[in-house]
């Protein structure tokens, strides 16, 4: 069973940070940021029943509980004696990643609960001397704008502004961010595959607004502009990238260039993680067989 583990909790995770880095930039946005979304998404979940599995073969090792429900402990150790300490870890990292997607749930609910509501033009204007605007879903989702940004762009700019948070709610940004911030809160190792997301949707919206203004320097003018504010205000998806990653949106907008892989290249990510379910299922199928041969 020992290669299941290492294929679902260790293997996957840090591939699936690869194939973000080779699809960024070389994908549609809209299209790499749904596939490596949901496919860290899967294969978090792959990871975490696979630590159950171990776990409750750990449980299962036991002589007491082998004793209580008729199979011997010693058969189900000895499948991994050369690894004696997988079960025990597995125990320790589910009960870390159940509390720690559990956490990061309630505090993406709470941060949503903080988050003003919207009014009759779904636009609310913050009375705030910093510069910050982001879009809140719901139904209907709207934008926030505090007063510091609204002052620092031009009419135009404001336009490409709101056409870049209207992009995040039409296409349902925030769910991608969401569920990829409980992917990374179940595997830690995901955590580069959430920076990528972040970076993908950001660059969805860019390319929305752009299409709607029909002007790609406006809108890289706007991003810049904003970003030289200086202030970053707190996002109910964490929708906000770094100086560096402002840098590349604004140059991919300036100087877009040609995709340099297919998209069919966008089967990579849901491959991975329906190759990390095979052997996670495989895993609890073993287990299964492992208790039924220990009963005998």
């Amino acid at each position: 069973m020992f290669d299941h583990f290492v294929c679902s909790v260790v293997v996957v995770p840090p591939l699936m940070v690869f194939v973000a880095r080779l699809l960024a930039d070389r994908l549609a946005p809209s299209i790499a940021a749904r596939a490596v979304a949901w496919s860290a998404a899967v294969a978090a979940v792959a990871s975490t029943i696979s630590l159950a599995v171990f776990a409750a073969k750990a449980v299962a090792e036991e002589p007491s509980v082998g004793r209580a429900l008729g199979w011997s402990a010693a058969v189900v150790a000895r499948d991994t004696a050369s690894e004696p300490w997988v079960s025990s870890l597995s125990a320790a990292l589910l009960v870390a990643a159940v509390a720690s997607v559990a956490y990061r749930w309630w505090r993406q609910r709470r941060i949503l609960g903080l988050l003003p509501a919207g009014g009759p033009d779904l636009v609310v204007i913050v009375p705030d001397p910093a510069a910050g605007a982001f879009a809140v879903p719901g139904r209907p989702g709207h934008v926030v704008v505090t007063t510091g940004m609204r002052d620092l762009l031009s009419d135009r700019q404001f336009e490409a502004l709101l056409a870049h948070e209207r992009a995040h709610l039409a296409d349902g940004h925030h769910r991608l961010v969401r569920v990829t911030e409980l992917a990374v809160a179940a595997h830690p190792a995901l955590w580069w595959v959430g920076r990528h997301v972040d970076y993908l949707v950001e660059r969805a919206a860019d390319e929305r607004a752009a299409a709607v203004l029909g002007n790609r320097r406006i809108v890289a003018h706007a991003i810049g502009t904003a970003a030289l504010s200086g202030r970053a205000t707190p996002r109910p998806a964490a929708l906000h990238a770094a100086a560096g990653v402002v840098l590349r949106r604004v140059s991919r907008l300036l100087s877009p260039g040609p995709h340099a892989v297919p998209a069919v290249l966008a089967v990579l990510p849901p491959a991975l993680a329906a190759f990390s379910v095979i052997w996670t299922g495989e895993g609890l199928l073993d287990l299964i067989e492992l208790l039924q041969a220990a009963a005998r």
